[in-house]
């Protein structure tokens, strides 16, 4: 009986190790809320959401004296054991959604996404700082150069 229970086990273990993770996104509430950054076109607001157990939903706008100017919308989906940054962006591919893959960098406190076959970015940086604090960075090849843009952005809600 011992003898077959333990091969058993081993072989539970090491088909548990290759199961596909989920819930990557349960990972990453920190994300949710509020953040700002300063820019010059004004205030660059992002509000994160939890819209299901594998998504989250968030849109951007920048504030200017009163106005507000939605600038775009984001789903964070887990699909296909990656994680996907589904980007609609004011005025740009005609407002259709750009998809971008969760890459091996990715982890609880670092995400990086890249769509090599958009035209900019081709990667978008998420690094958690600290409980009240992130980095985001759009980054990749502009009219033949490396471009990137960073966002430092604070939680204020």
């Amino acid at each position: 009986m011992k003898t077959k229970l333990i091969p058993a086990i081993i072989g539970v273990l090491i088909l548990g190790g290759w199961a596909p993770q989920r819930n990557e996104i349960k990972k990453l509430d920190w994300l949710l809320g509020t953040w700002e950054t300063k820019t010059p076109k004004g205030s660059l607001y992002e509000t994160w959401s939890r819209k299901s157990d594998s998504e989250f939903q968030a849109k951007s706008y920048y504030l200017n004296k009163k106005d507000t100017i939605m600038f775009e919308f984001v789903q964070l989906v887990e699909k296909d054991s990656k994680l996907h940054y589904i980007v609609s962006v004011k005025g740009q591919h005609d407002e259709q959604p750009v998809d971008f893959v969760s890459t091996p960098k990715s982890n609880s406190s670092s995400l990086v996404f890249e769509n090599k076959e958009n035209d900019f970015p081709q990667t978008i940086t998420y690094k958690k700082i600290r409980k009240d604090s992130l980095f985001a960075e759009i980054s990749g090849m502009m009219n033949g150069k490396m471009a990137r843009q960073a966002f430092p952005m604070k939680k204020i809600k």
